[in-house]
């Protein structure tokens, strides 16, 4: 059974937009709807990372202790300086894109060119300072060790600061590395073999007497809660199972394993936005010096990847808000 519309005059009409509702291309309208989609996928990422990081808050790695490297600046504490960076690179970007699609509205080729250029820079900048972060991420800090409950254990002095493990460790026995001939081709799934021993760390932990144990739980300021000296020797004595160097999917030395997860998942995800966004730039950035849009009279398309564009500076705001800042 069909619906009938009864129209008296203009006011009965119901779609009145024609083919360019509200004003916008067949084009334009796609990647809005494209937007709201990937918009919904960020949002469900992000709310299952605030309910993970709510139901394991005492485990929750402490972002000022993660990502505080700095290029150049080896053994200096910056924490989120680097981070800053990044997300000023990637919103400059953006005001740059919108200074290419004013020029394209204005006809300016040489404006296009020039302003598209800053916004290529700025993206493939922004793509090598997150493969520079994983990397540090990845490698670690510190270290720590591993209990057999699966809490990571991590080290301070008698003046709060955190101990690498190449500060603590004594080397107590030889490690050999096996040849070709006598290596075994498959012994199950076990990770990487680490730089040092829980034998090496608890011998110079026991040798140091200004060395402590830090536990993954709060105390009533929301401070990691650090043992005194018998406690930190007993514990781990008698719970540390596994030297923990970095982070992967599996464990990490920083905190819950579901941090790195949620790390690697989410910020790749948004990498590979940014991107995808950097080869889409490109094309057009190329058909423009080809003068592709001059002969069409419409710089259209560098509006709507100019759309784009922005949703993946926007969508970095809310992730470095929940990641590096909360």
């Amino acid at each position: 059974m069909e619906a009938t519309v009864v129209e008296t005059g203009t006011e009965g009409k119901t779609w009145g937009g024609g083919n360019r509702p509200l004003k916008a291309s067949y084009g334009k309208l796609m990647m809005w709807f494209f937007i709201l989609s990937d918009a919904l996928t960020f949002s469900g990422f992000l709310a299952a990372y605030g309910f993970s990081r709510y139901k394991f808050i005492d485990s929750w790695p402490i972002a000022d202790e993660v990502f505080n490297h700095f290029p150049f600046l080896h053994g200096v504490d910056a924490p989120m300086y680097y981070v800053a960076l990044m997300t000023f690179i990637l919103i400059f970007s953006s005001v740059t894109m919108v200074l290419a699609v004013d020029a394209g509205h204005q006809m300016k080729k040489n404006k296009v060119v020039f302003y598209m250029f800053l916004t290529l820079i700025g993206g493939i900048v922004f793509l090598g300072s997150q493969a520079w972060e994983w990397k540090n991420f990845i490698q670690g800090t510190y270290g720590a060790v591993e209990t057999k409950a699966g809490r990571i254990l991590q080290f301070e002095d008698a003046q709060g600061k955190r101990v690498g493990l190449s500060d603590i460790a004594l080397e107590t026995s030889q490690r050999e590395t096996l040849e070709r001939s006598s290596g075994l081709w498959f012994t199950g799934e076990e990770e990487t073999l680490s730089t040092y021993t829980i034998e090496d760390i608890k011998t110079g932990f026991a040798a140091n007497e200004n060395l402590f144990v830090r536990i993954q739980k709060l105390d009533e300021k929301g401070h990691p809660i650090v043992l005194n000296r018998e406690e930190s020797i007993a514990t781990l004595n008698s719970d540390a199972v596994r030297v923990v160097e970095g982070a992967n999917l599996h464990r990490n030395e920083y905190g819950h394993p579901l941090f790195g997860n949620f790390f690697f998942f989410i910020t790749g995800f948004h990498g590979f936005h940014v991107f995808t966004g950097v080869l889409i730039n490109l094309i057009i950035f190329f058909n423009i010096l080809l003068g592709t849009y001059e002969r069409r009279g419409s710089y259209e398309m560098v509006e709507k990847v100019g759309l784009y564009w922005h949703f993946v500076d926007l969508v970095w705001v809310f992730v470095f808000t929940f990641f590096y800042l909360v």
